[in-house]
C-alpha cells in the first residue's frame, strides 16, 4: 500500500485528484490531505468517510510515497524540498519547479523515455493545455511531416482557481445589475470580454502561463515537431480550454490519412457539426476532443496540405489523469509502498 499526500487539498486541482485516485490503480492508497494553514480543519470526504484537512508541518510527509503539490506556486517552493527530504517522490502540479535544475516537465502519453525519470528528485506532470496540443501534433506528425504550426488558446478562470471563478461570476453579475465590477484577481473586465492582457495589478499573468505553455509544449516535443507559434487568451468561462490550430505538412497527404492519424489514443476526433468541441462538451472527459477542417488541394480533392484544428479538453480532469500516469510510471522507484 503507498502513502500519497495531496498539498493543497482544497484547491480545484486538489479535489479533482482526490476523486481521480479513487477511481484509479491507487485507489487502496492511504491519503493524506494537506493545506496552508488558512484552510485547516476543512472536513472532505473521502470515499465513504470524513477527513479533515491538516496545516503541513515538519512531519506531514514522513513515509509518504508520492506528494501531488496542487495549490499555489508558493505552497510549492515553500515544502517541495522538505518532501524530498522526506523520501517522497515529487508531483508538482502548480508548474512552479519546470526550471528547476534536475525537475523533467512529463507526459507518459507523449511516449517519451522513462529511463531519465528514475533519477530525478520531481516531475512537472506538464499543463493540461501543453498535452492537449502535444498529443495533437504527435498524432498529425504520424501522418506527414509537419512544417509548422500555430494556435490560440482560450483559458477559463479555472485554471487560477476558485477565486478566479468566483470573481468571473461575480463580475457577470454586477455587469447585469450595472453595478462595479470586482477586480482583485483579474485587474480588468473578464466576463463578457476575450483578453491577452489581464492588467498590471491582476494576481494572475497571461504571459507567465504563455512562456510556460511554450516551455511545456517544447519539452514534450523532444524535437519531433516544429516549436509552435501560441498565443494565449483569457476568456470568460468557467471550465475548459479551446484551441484554435492551423498545422501544415511539408507536402500535400491524403485527408483520410490525417483522420485516422487523429483517432488515437486520448483524441476523440468529432465527426459531426451537431457535436462541435466545446468547453462543456469535454466535462468530466478525459479525452481531447477534436474537429478538422482542410484546405483542399485544387487539383485533387482528397488532398491538403494545411488543416485547422478545433479542439478542447477538460483541464481539471486532463492535468490530473497526466499527473497520475506520471506517478504510476514513477512506481518502479518504489516496488513497495512505505506503509506495509
Amino acid at each position: 500500500m503507498y502513502k500519497i499526500a495531496i498539498a493543497g487539498a482544497s484547491t480545484l486541482l486538489g479535489q479533482e485528484l482526490k476523486d481521480a485516485i479513487a477511481e484509479s490503480s491507487l485507489a487502496t492508497a492511504q491519503l493524506v490531505l494537506l493545506d496552508e494553514e488558512k484552510a485547516k480543519g476543512q472536513i472532505e470526504q473521502l470515499g465513504d468517510e470524513i477527513t479533515i484537512l491538516n496545516a503541513i508541518d515538519d512531519d506531514s510527509f514522513e513515509k509518504v510515497d508520492f506528494t501531488f503539490f496542487c495549490g499555489a506556486e508558493s505552497l510549492t517552493r515553500k515544502h517541495w524540498q522538505q518532501a524530498l527530504r522526506s523520501g517522497s517522490t515529487v508531483l508538482d502540479l502548480s508548474g512552479s519547479l519546470d526550471q528547476e535544475s534536475g525537475v523533467l516537465v512529463r507526459s507518459p502519453w507523449l511516449g517519451v523515455e522513462l529511463t531519465a525519470d528514475l533519477f530525478t528528485p520531481a516531475v512537472v506532470p506538464a499543463h493540461p493545455a501543453a498535452v492537449a496540443l502535444a498529443l495533437l501534433l504527435d498524432h498529425l506528425r504520424l501522418a506527414a511531416p509537419l512544417r509548422q504550426a500555430a494556435a490560440t488558446v482560450l483559458q477559463p478562470a479555472s485554471e487560477h482557481g476558485r477565486a478566479a471563478m468566483d470573481e468571473l461570476h461575480q463580475q457577470t453579475v454586477n455587469l447585469l445589475s450595472f453595478q462595479g465590477i470586482p477586480r482583485e484577481v483579474y485587474d480588468a473586465q473578464v466576463a463578457y470580454n476575450l483578453l491577452t492582457g489581464v492588467g498590471e495589478a491582476a494576481q494572475v499573468s497571461l504571459a507567465l502561463t504563455e512562456a510556460r505553455l511554450r516551455r511545456h509544449v517544447a519539452a514534450l516535443s523532444a524535437g519531433r515537431w516544429p516549436a509552435i507559434a501560441l498565443q494565449l487568451v483569457q476568456a470568460p468561462v468557467f471550465h475548459g480550454y479551446t484551441f484554435s490550430v492551423s498545422v501544415e505538412f511539408e507536402s500535400p497527404i491524403e485527408i483520410r490519412a490525417i483522420e485516422e492519424s487523429l483517432a488515437g489514443e486520448h483524441i476523440d476526433l468529432v465527426l459531426e457539426d451537431t457535436d462541435s468541441p466545446s468547453n462543456l462538451a469535454t466535462t468530466g472527459q478525459n479525452d481531447v476532443l477534436v474537429r478538422l477542417r482542410t484546405e483542399k488541394d485544387g487539383r485533387n480533392p482528397t488532398l491538403a496540405s494545411r488543416i485547422w484544428l478545433w479542439a478542447a479538453c477538460d483541464n481539471l480532469r486532463l492535468s490530473t489523469q497526466n499527473a497520475l500516469a506520471c506517478a504510476l510510471d514513477m512506481r518502479q522507484l518504489r516496488p513497495k509502498g512505505s506503509v506495509q
